[in-house]
């Protein structure tokens, strides 16, 4: 059958490892100084381990594979012992892969009831779990997490009670704002104070134009669709270099496909050669600031 899976790039591979406990269906091995997809069976497709690769090595391609198998993954896991067992039952939830779930507790009611986390004792009352439930068939289920279908209840009373909504002024001061359209030798770079986001994050957080571009210069890219990556890392050397940028702030989805995004940024300031301070922000789906700090 042909479905999502992941991909390693050998060539970008440096054998850090780094996404090996981050898989926690156990699908990699380092091999020979490689990350390896060990077994197309064990790999779920949700890309789970693409945000803890500092090289952007591993993305998700669409080919013929083995479907995954929950019972396997789950019968080999159960000797690595109850913490992995939970963080992979966590893994399926947060993702809405209820199918999956299903047979993975089925199994251990039967073999190995000791191993179910407390509280998991239905899909539906698993902690963790934020995306509503939805049929097997339509959940993307052997997808990424970024593109797992959700549903978002607006409260109308809320809404109502607002009133007429106040008209936002925007506060992009500059085009185009697409990063392989960007010139980095733009006078608007010269001493600024430059935003790279997720093209997705913007939509998600309401306030976005207030609370990250105001008196910023905006670039947008997405780490898991968009192509010659490599440009982008020259374009953010360059604005680091040539036009002396005075920060960087990085404001990226949480889904796990959205981490390459600094380590774009990253890179661009190690082949600079020169430091520039860079907050990283994670946008919940929901449009929560998770996390802001800077790194």
């Amino acid at each position: 059958m042909k479905r999502q899976i992941i991909n390693i790039d050998e060539d970008k591979c440096t054998g850090c490892s780094l996404c090996i406990p981050n898989c926690h269906e156990g699908a990699l091995q380092l091999i020979d100084g490689k990350a390896r997809l060990i077994s197309d069976l064990f790999c779920d497709g949700l890309g789970a381990c693409i945000g803890h690769c500092p090289e952007g090595a591993i993305k998700i391609v669409e080919r013929e594979a083995e479907p995954y198998d929950e019972i396997k993954v789950i019968s080999e896991m159960v000797n690595k012992g109850a913490n992995t067992i939970k963080a992979h039952l966590i893994h399926l939830s947060a993702h809405n892969e209820i199918a999956y779930l299903k047979e993975g507790l089925t199994f251990l009611r039967e073999h190995n009831p000791e191993l179910i986390p407390e509280g998991f004792t239905a899909p539906r009352e698993m902690p963790g779990a934020r995306l509503q439930s939805v049929p097997a068939e339509s959940a993307c289920g052997s997808g990424c997490p970024g593109s797992a279908p959700i549903t978002f209840k607006i409260d109308q009373q809320q809404v109502e009670d607002a009133g007429e909504p106040v008209k936002a002024r925007s506060e992009l001061s500059q085009w185009p704002v697409q990063l392989h359209l960007l010139n980095p030798a733009a006078a608007y770079f010269r001493g600024a104070d430059v935003v790279l986001a997720s093209d997705c994050s913007a939509f998600a957080v309401g306030d976005f134009h207030n609370r990250f571009l105001k008196g910023k210069i905006l670039a947008i890219a997405c780490p898991k669709l968009d192509s010659n990556k490599e440009s982008y890392v020259e374009k953010l050397s360059a604005m680091i270099t040539g036009s002396l940028i005075n920060t960087l702030t990085v404001v990226m989805m949480e889904v796990p496909c959205c981490g390459g995004l600094l380590q774009i940024a990253q890179a661009g300031i190690k082949l600079a050669g020169r430091k520039v301070p860079v907050k990283r922000v994670i946008v919940s789906v929901r449009g929560d600031i998770m996390q802001e700090e800077w790194v």
